[in-house]
């Protein structure tokens, strides 16, 4: 099997799995509905395409917390006609994550290829978290597991990175794999997936300054 390699920094992310208008939590990884988003975005998916949609969530998925981040929480005030309200957002800020993507090698290269150059604008779980710096690692010809085991780190944290990935069994259950993205009704169901702490290498970390990368790309 060959694994597509993403990494996903950036000064803010949010990855809701659960939330409802006045209250938008976020996971402390980035959510398999969310990455499945991401990818239909750049190859230029609509949202009522639900067949392509399935080809993307049938890809077995992982995730390695390379650096947790720091949970932050902000407030709108919203008006309606009757009452002004407050709702709460919580995002992830200075977080970095290496998602993998295991699957058939040329589908895999198909999204790698879109990721460079997106259809529709990318983004980390909203719309006001755009992705800094280098996307996309590119296919390896590993399985899932060796591929996130063996990368080098990407962030410079004392911190052991946890992997969290689609599992057949063991485990628990998430209400995260996405079945229709379509805005009239919008339907997801559960998947499996284990989570445990691996080791990297501290010395082929990559440097991970989010707020430096995003200087960059405005003065350029």
């Amino acid at each position: 099997m060959s694994t597509l390699l993403l990494r996903f920094a950036a000064p803010m992310q949010s990855w809701g799995v659960d939330s409802k208008f006045d209250l938008r939590n976020t996971g402390r990884t980035p959510s398999k509905s969310g990455v499945v988003g991401f990818c239909a975005s750049a190859l230029g998916y609509r949202r009522d395409e639900d067949d392509k949609i399935a080809k993307l969530t049938d890809l077995k998925f992982g995730v390695r917390t390379d650096k947790a981040g720091v949970l932050m929480r902000d407030f709108h005030t919203a008006k309606s006609e009757k009452a002004a309200y407050v709702t709460t957002r919580y995002y992830l800020s200075d977080a970095a994550f290496l998602v993998g993507l295991e699957g058939d090698e040329d589908f895999l290269h198909e999204i790698d290829t879109a990721v460079r150059a997106p259809a529709f604008p990318l983004y980390l779980g909203r719309r006001s978290c755009p992705p800094e710096g280098r996307v996309s690692y590119g296919v390896v010809p590993n399985a899932l597991l060796d591929a996130l085991k063996t990368h080098p780190s990407i962030a410079d944290t004392r911190s052991k990175p946890r992997i969290v990935m689609d599992t057949d069994k063991d485990g628990y259950f998430l209400r995260d794999l996405p079945l229709s993205f379509n805005p009239v009704h919008r339907k997801f169901d559960y998947h499996r997936v284990c989570e445990f702490a691996t080791s990297i290498q501290s010395n082929t970390a990559e440097e991970h300054d989010a707020l430096a990368e995003l200087e960059a790309m405005l003065c350029t």
